[in-house]
């Protein structure tokens, strides 16, 4: 299976103004655990998640006035659509990464998580068991 048939085309992007509160109402009514931040006058694609959102209030800075910018990973691994799960997922543990952004000809089209992943690997696990 590729990354195009398992990733979510729900992306969320935001700028690198939104402050981590508006970014965590974004991502939360969307269902998604990390937001595209597009910075076209600086860092280009970067990627906000859930976890760093989470170290930012345990580290007990506001996020009402902590700029998205200032807690995006810019140095980012992307997928391409064409890859297996299996390179999708090696990059991910070799990163420790949760997430990858999928592009396609320079553009985000999708993010892939270790929870897509799963959710496409364990129906063929289960398969496996029951024909044996």
């Amino acid at each position: 299976m590729l990354v195009r048939d398992a990733m979510s085309t729900v992306v969320l992007t935001i700028g690198p103004t939104h402050t981590l509160r508006q970014a965590a109402a974004l991502m939360s009514a969307r269902h998604v655990g990390a937001a595209v931040v597009l910075d076209p006058d600086g860092t280009g694609i970067g990627i906000l998640t859930e976890r760093d959102v989470l170290n930012a209030v345990g580290l007990g800075q506001n996020p009402d006035s902590e700029p998205s910018h200032a807690h995006t990973t810019t140095d980012v691994v992307f997928a391409a659509p064409s890859w297996t799960l299996e390179e999708a997922a090696r990059a991910m543990a070799h990163g420790g990464f949760r997430h990858l952004i999928v592009l396609d000809r320079g553009e985000p089209i999708g993010i892939v998580s270790v929870r897509d992943i799963i959710r496409c690997w364990a129906p063929a696990r289960q398969q496996m068991t029951l024909s044996h």
